[in-house]
């Protein structure tokens, strides 16, 4: 490209500014400028021509069309390789705009105030912004296009060792970075206001805007590439995308995944709650009277297959969990927050990666609306939660034998944790503590052999949960083998008198939930 002698500035983040102006101007470049952005800039000694100099038109409807003008437009879509688009301009006295320099109207941390007026929303719409930025960024081989705060440094020193001019490779990068920012802004604005005005969750056309938060070592194996994104619209909800690191290596792939599957099963329990997760499915959940007795129960479930396990807390990690965790090899834990007593305690483990939420790990009414994704190739999948209340009124008892409290309650904690569990899913529990998982297995018989060679002796007597009916007797037969008491299941089958009957003559307790809890 020529030399920059003409930079257009508005910008909202007026973050590291002060020196890339300067040293712009320094350089010679005429800076156009509106509102707080021009105001700051004279107030820093810095030459700044307004917008409305250039245009020859005031700023109207309170700020909301200051840019949009052909005087700035064509300054920055004329072609300079084109003698016609060059006379086109010189016949009209516009001057080429060589620069622009503009972030948008912060929508994305608007959205993100508690009870924000759909008002103020509105008005944090940018118009012109993105505007400018397509229109510098497709011609951006004569315009520098600059949106992102931390390339004014690498930009500006470019500048200097050029003698004002930029190479086309970086050019290139700055429009593409430009394009890649107002589709996620276009994007998070269609997102949410699909879901404020329309209440659709699956709209025609799914514009999703999802933000780098860091580049990842590998993806699930070592030949594999992968980075960890954040979908911007769902900010208010619960996502290990927010958490922060308190110590330990780098996170993976697969530890992203394992805390992921960590967090969505302990929001679910109101008291302390502790999950061990490997691959993530749990080999073992717990709910007690304190964190540190739940996470201990949970990890006892089934030491061999935690080792190097992902934890997952609803509670802040305490120095007696702390002192029981550092007798194991864990790879990740996420939980609300730490006490100083613990944090002292784990610091030994440097390795060991300590994610902190900051706030309650409790599912709320935002979480429920969330929409889950799957990629197939060349496709999206999207679905809503799989969390669906079951409530012990809904419980359909189809056996002679009825089952105790005991067991339904043992049942109504066993389907909050089978529903995060691979299928198919046989789940074996007892009180508030899982003794036994049979995981993603293709049938379910070896489920169950499987659930029962976990859980050892504890099977017997075991609530038995099973994600999806049973679709002939041997289910039954292998849950009585290792067992089990009780089960829970959606029933559905066409064999579903056989399987009662089954049920039945094992003396077993049988309820039908009403809800399948697969998961793929």
């Amino acid at each position: 490209m020529s030399k920059i002698k003409r930079a257009l500035i508005s910008v909202s983040d007026k973050t590291g500014l002060a020196e890339f102006a300067k040293g712009i101007s320094a350089l010679g470049v005429e800076i156009l400028s509106t509102g707080g952005t021009a105001k700051m800039l004279r107030e820093l000694g810095i030459n700044v021509k307004n917008v409305s100099e250039v245009t020859g038109f005031p700023e109207i409807l309170d700020g909301r069309v200051k840019t949009l003008h052909p005087m700035i437009h064509g300054g920055l879509l004329a072609r300079r390789d084109l003698t016609e688009h060059m006379e086109a301009i010189r016949n009209l006295n516009i001057t080429p705009i060589d620069m622009v320099v503009v972030n948008l109207y912060p929508f994305e941390q608007t959205i993100m105030k508690p009870n924000v007026p759909i008002e103020e929303v509105i008005e944090n719409i940018d118009i012109g912004g993105p505007s400018m930025l397509r229109s510098a960024a497709k011609n951006h081989a004569s315009v520098a296009v600059v949106i992102d705060p931390s390339d004014y440094p690498s930009v500006l020193e470019e500048l200097n060792a050029l003698d004002g001019e930029l190479k086309l490779e970086t050019l290139q990068k700055l429009a593409v970075k430009a394009f890649s920012q107002t589709a996620r802004y276009d994007a998070t604005i269609s997102t949410y206001l699909n879901e404020k005005f329309t209440g659709e969750m699956f709209p025609e056309t799914a514009s999703l805007g999802f933000s780098k938060i860091q580049d990842l070592r590998y993806g699930e194996n070592p030949h594999q590439k992968a980075a960890f994104y954040r979908l911007v619209s769902e900010k208010n909800r619960l996502s290990i995308a927010d958490a922060t690191q308190l110590q330990g290596k780098e996170l993976s792939y697969c530890n992203i995944l394992d805390l992921d599957a960590a967090m969505s099963i302990v929001i679910d329990f109101e008291k302390p709650t502790a999950t061990v997760i490997k691959h993530t499915n749990p080999c073992g959940t717990a709910s007690s009277d304190t964190i540190s007795k739940a996470f201990r129960t949970a990890y006892d479930a089934d030491t061999i297959s935690a080792f190097g396990c992902v934890v997952g807390l609803n509670r802040p990690l305490d120095a007696a969990t702390a002192q029981e965790m550092s007798k194991h090899f864990t790879e990740a834990v996420i939980a609300p927050d730490y006490e100083p007593a613990a944090l002292e305690i784990l610091k030994e483990k440097k390795n060991l990666r300590l994610l902190k939420m900051g706030k309650d790990l409790q599912r709320s009414q935002e979480d429920v609306r969330r929409r889950l994704y799957a990629n197939v190739r060349g496709g999206l999948l999207i679905q809503t939660e799989p969390y669906t209340e079951i409530r012990r009124d809904q419980l359909k008892v189809v056996t002679k034998r009825k089952p105790t409290d005991e067991e339904i309650n043992a049942m109504l904690f066993g389907v909050k944790v089978a529903r995060y569990i691979k299928s198919n899913t046989i789940l074996l529990v007892k009180g508030e503590r899982t003794v036994g998982v049979g995981a993603g297995q293709m049938s379910r018989v070896d489920s169950a052999t499987i659930a029962g060679m976990k859980a050892g002796p504890e099977a017997k007597g075991s609530v038995l949960i099973s994600d999806a009916f049973f679709p002939f007797r041997d289910g039954i037969d292998a849950a009585a083998k290792v067992g089990a008491a009780a089960i829970i299941q959606p029933g559905g089958s066409v064999r579903d008198e056989e399987v009662i009957q089954a049920a039945d003559e094992y003396g077993m307790a049988m309820v039908f939930s009403g809800v399948r809890l697969f998961k793929h």
